[in-house]
C-alpha cells in the first residue's frame, strides 16, 4: 500500500512558501546591488579600502542572492516527472555551495589590499566615508527585515549569514572611520578591512558546511537516537534499517525497515500511523516504511508493506 503525506492543500502551501522565498531573494539581490554601487563609488572617491572591501562583500552577496533566486525560481517551475522524481530542488544546495566558494577569493583580495595599506597608508575622507558606510548599514538592516519572519530555506539562511557579515562590515567601517577622524589613526582603515574579511570567511564556512552536508547526504538527525525512539513506540519490535537525508533544506526524506508485533490488519495500520507521526514530528517530510520478518497482513506475498508518507 502507498500513501502520500502531501495532499492538495499541502502542495498549495509549499508552492506559496517557495514563491515567497523566491521573491525575498530577488528583492534582497536588488537592494544589495544598489548598496554595492554606492559603497564602491564612495570607497574609490574617498580612498577607503574598508569601504571598498565592504562594497565587494556586498557585490558577492548580491551574486549569491541572484544565484539563490535562480535556483529557487527554476526548482519551483520544474515539475520533473518520472525522470526527476524530486524536481530540481538539488539546485538549492548546489547554488549555496558555489556561493560559499565564491566568497573565498574575495577574502584573499581584502587581506592583500589591507596589507598594502599597512605598508603605505592612504588618507581618506572621514565624513563622506562615514555617510556612505551608514547608508550601507541601513541597506543591510533593510535586507534582514525582508528575510526575517518565516522559517528560512538554506539559500535564505545563506543570505542571512551574508547580511550579518555585511552589517558587521559596515559597523567596522564606521568605527574605523571615526578612529581616523578623531584619533588620526589611518591604520584603522585596513584593520577594519581585515575584520570584514574574517566575517566573510565565517559566512563562507557556514554556507559551505550546510550545503556540503546536504550534497553528501549527511543525516540531519541522529539515526541512532531516531532508531531508539522508534523502538519505544507501541507495536514496534525492532528497527532493522534506517536512512535519513535531505534533498534540499526544505525536503527531508527517510526509509525505515522495522519488525512489528501486529496480529491484525487494523493493528498494523495503527503502528504505521504511529511511526509516521513520529517521523513527521522529527521534521521528516517524506518517508517509506517497510514491515519485514512476517507474512504481510496487507496480502503482500513478499512479506513487505511499503508506506510512503
Amino acid at each position: 500500500m502507498s500513501f502520500s503525506s502531501h495532499d492538495r492543500d499541502d502542495a498549495v502551501d509549499e508552492s506559496t512558501t517557495g514563491s515567497r522565498s523566491t521573491r525575498k531573494l530577488a528583492l534582497v539581490a536588488i537592494i544589495n546591488f544598489v548598496g554595492f554601487v554606492v559603497e564602491l563609488a564612495g570607497g574609490i572617491l574617498f580612498g577607503s579600502v574598508a569601504l571598498i572591501s565592504d562594497a565587494l562583500h556586498m557585490l558577492f552577496d548580491m551574486l549569491a542572492y541572484a544565484m539563490a533566486f535562480g535556483a529557487s525560481y527554476t526548482a519551483e517551475r520544474f515539475e520533473g516527472g518520472e525522470s526527476w522524481s524530486y524536481g530540481l530542488h538539488r539546485l538549492e544546495p548546489v547554488a549555496a555551495f558555489l556561493n560559499g566558494v565564491l566568497l573565498l577569493p574575495m577574502v584573499g583580495y581584502i587581506i592583500w589590499e589591507s596589507y598594502q595599506r599597512f605598508l603605505d597608508p592612504v588618507a581618506i575622507d572621514p565624513v563622506l566615508t562615514l555617510i556612505i558606510a551608514t547608508g550601507g548599514l541601513l541597506v543591510n538592516v533593510g535586507s534582514v527585515y525582508v528575510l526575517q519572519g518565516d522559517e528560512m530555506s538554506l539559500n535564505e539562511r545563506g543570505a542571512f549569514y551574508h547580511l550579518l557579515g555585511d552589517a558587521g562590515g559596515s559597523v567596522a567601517v564606521i568605527v574605523s572611520t571615526v578612529a581616523v577622524a578623531v584619533f588620526d589613526l589611518p591604520v584603522a582603515d585596513p584593520i577594519a578591512a581585515v575584520l570584514i574579511g574574517l566575517l566573510v570567511l565565517a559566512s563562507a564556512g557556514n554556507v559551505l558546511r550546510e550545503s556540503t552536508s546536504i550534497l553528501l547526504e549527511r543525516s540531519p538527525v541522529s539515526s541512532e537516537e531516531l532508531r531508539d525512539e522508534l523502538t519505544t513506540l507501541d507495536g514496534v519490535e525492532r528497527v532493522k534499517d534506517i536512512h535519513v537525508w535531505q534533498v534540499c533544506s526544505q525536503l527531508t526524506v527517510a526509509t525505515v525497515r522495522l519488525k512489528d508485533t501486529a496480529t491484525t490488519l487494523e493493528e498494523q495500520r495503527r503502528i504505521r500511523s504511529r511511526v509516521h507521526n513520529h517521523l513527521m514530528d522529527k521534521g521528516i517530510d517524506h518517508a517509506t516504511v517497510e514491515f519485514v520478518g512476517h507474512v504481510d497482513l496487507d496480502t503482500d506475498p513478499a512479506g513487505i508493506t511499503n508506506h510512503s508518507h
